[in-house]
């Protein structure tokens, strides 16, 4: 197991900054997930520790050892591309062996390293099969396995799951998540789905535009977004831009009772803020607009008398229909008040806490 650290990291593709003045420390063993929009910088950071691209400005080091000038292939880092970016003129043992033919290991230890790899995996007894014959989970499977052979002490995941249909990457999440466990190697994912990061990782770092704007336990990040952006990403939908005003929120959905100084901020109003109430007992009143099906719950928009839109999640049949006239009741104590969505959102660092 090793440690990561990463301070003031930079890579810039011409006018274009990919990752802008970036800290991150991993413990030994430990899983961060890099989560966050396409383009926000996620992928040139894996590669940038990988050796693959060459940062601009700043330091990576693992185990306190600085990477720099170092080649990829003697970094000892395993790295899975989201597209696999397996050699279909290989077979599974092919494949899987790459790495340990890189570090120049004898043929009897090669093939030991493969059988291990594949075992991990569940892949026993595949070395022979051809790439092109796998369904797309196992072609993951020999991806993943091709990135631990060598026994990498750190590995990287870019999108592990991103090209497999629902259910399976649901099931794989999981696999994935007690693998990780189980080795205790120090890794790193990356992933734009929320889910998947909270499944599988100890910490969530939440970047947009080249920076992390949020560090902290699924957990920590799920109940305290660090700003608006964060929220919305997150899947929060009722979030609006508010105006502080002598320790009252202000929005178009109403105004909320804070702790935080005047100026402006971001309300969000949490899926159990919101519910639906008799017209004589509710804190505003709205006309319903068509209610959208989740599977376990409906999600109801409701344009609320001042203009506003929210959406209120509900779990019984009783839906109301469109145009009709509806109460909402607002529960105050799950109602957050966070830092507005600005282009450079402070970053929240929180330390990681150790495991049970």
């Amino acid at each position: 197991m090793s440690t990561l650290d990463i301070a003031g990291l930079r890579v810039a593709y011409g006018d274009t900054v990919a990752v802008d003045d970036v800290d991150l420390h991993v413990s030994s063993g430990e899983i961060v997930t890099l989560l966050g929009p396409s383009g926000c910088g996620k992928s040139t950071m894996l590669r940038a520790i990988a050796g693959l691209v060459v940062p601009d400005s700043g330091r990576i080091a693992v185990d306190g050892a600085d990477l720099a000038g170092i080649p990829p292939h003697r970094r000892r880092v395993g790295l899975m591309f989201q597209d696999y970016a397996l050699f279909p003129h290989r077979d599974v043992a092919g494949n899987v062996a790459f790495g340990p033919r890189m570090q120049r290991e004898d043929s009897s230890h090669i093939a030991e390293q493969v059988r291990t790899a594949l075992s991990l995996v569940g892949l026993d007894g595949y070395e022979r099969r051809s790439i092109v014959s796998l369904s797309g989970g196992e072609q993951q499977r020999v991806a993943l396995a091709r990135a631990l052979a060598p026994k990498p002490r750190l590995l990287m995941l870019d999108e592990p799951l991103g090209s497999l249909d629902r259910s399976l990457r649901e099931r794989l999440t999981v696999e994935l998540r007690d693998l990780f466990r189980e080795l205790q190697t120090t890794t790193i994912t990356v992933t734009h789905d929320q889910g998947e990061a909270f499944t599988i990782a100890d910490r969530v770092a939440v970047m947009r535009a080249g920076r992390i704007v949020q560090l902290g336990s699924p957990v920590e990040v799920w109940r305290q977004p660090a700003d608006g952006f964060v929220a919305r990403f997150l899947g929060f939908t009722n979030v609006f831009e508010a105006d502080v005003r002598q320790g009252l929120a202000v929005t178009p959905a109403g105004s909320f009772t804070t702790e935080r100084g005047d100026g402006p901020a971001c309300v969000v109003l949490r899926p159990d803020a919101l519910s639906l109430a008799p017209l004589g007992n509710a804190d505003a009143v709205g006309e319903t607009l068509t209610a959208g099906f989740r599977g376990d719950h409906f999600l109801v928009p409701i344009r609320l008398q001042t203009g506003a839109v929210v959406e209120v999640v509900v779990r019984s049949a009783a839906v109301p229909a469109p145009g009709d006239r509806v109460g909402v009741r607002v529960d105050r104590g799950a109602v957050l008040v966070i830092d507005r969505e600005s282009p450079h959102s402070s970053f929240i660092r929180t330390p990681r806490q150790p495991k049970e």
